[in-house]
């Protein structure tokens, strides 16, 4: 079977300006990310991996190169197709959770699915359906202060994937949780995967997350160091 490619970078580089100095965050970087993959950017603090996870979202616009997603060279929109795009085709799960305080676990979710004209009652139909497959539908009224730290990211994670995006962003996802919350997350985010085909990349240094990769990009630099097949897909084929 041949693999499908859903997105892909060309030497792409992204660099800031640091005072007077000029630091290249990533540089010259090529990946390919493959339908289906549950794909890990690792490496130390500084080595690229959250703006190549940026680059990869069009939160960042590149320096240098190209950056293709879903046959969009992401790179060349302007910044208001850009957000178009993140809206209807990238799902992101953030470090920080960045749910709204003010609403509700499923008002949370279904906040994006009227960003993108969903009506209200579809919203909350599908947000309900959403919350239930990541085990929060009993707290679906509760306001994130309400809910522990892993409850809170699950509930990003039911809000990243309502819309059924074919690609989710997830920086750090795990960085604020306990052992516990962490395996409960990964594990839900790799039974989402293989039931509605979405494709995951991560940003992360944890363990708990490269375990439970099927691809692992090591970044060192702003550049790529190696490449190699995680344990997920090893088991796999075992």
């Amino acid at each position: 079977m041949t693999e499908e490619r859903l997105a892909y970078t060309e030497s792409v580089s992204k660099e800031y300006q640091s005072g007077r100095l000029k630091v290249n965050a990533v540089d010259e970087v090529s990946i390919e990310v493959i339908k289906g993959d549950f794909l890990a950017l690792v490496g130390p603090s500084g080595s690229g991996k959250t703006t190549l996870l940026n680059l990869l979202g069009g939160l960042d616009r590149p320096s240098g190169g190209s950056v293709h997603v879903l046959g969009e060279n992401i790179g060349e929109l302007s910044d208001k197709a850009r957000a178009a795009f993140r809206l209807e085709r990238v799902g992101f799960v953030f470090q920080a959770y960045n749910l709204v305080p003010v609403l509700t676990a499923v008002e949370n979710v279904e906040f994006v699915l009227e960003l993108q004209g969903a009506s209200r009652t579809e919203s909350r139909k599908r947000a309900m359906s959403v919350l239930r497959s990541v085990g929060l539908e009993d707290l679906a009224e509760r306001r994130p202060n309400e809910l522990s730290g892993g409850q809170q990211q699950r509930v990003a994670v039911a809000r990243a994937v309502a819309s059924r995006p074919p690609l989710v962003l997830a920086d750090e996802p795990t960085a604020n949780l306990d052992g516990e919350s962490a395996a409960q997350v990964m594990e839900m985010m790799r039974s989402l995967s293989v039931e509605q085909g979405t494709t995951f990349v991560f940003s992360t240094h944890d363990p708990r997350v490269i375990e439970h990769a099927n691809r692992v990009i090591t970044l060192q630099d702003g550049r790529v160091r190696s490449e190699s097949t995680g344990p997920t897909e090893s088991m796999e084929e075992a």
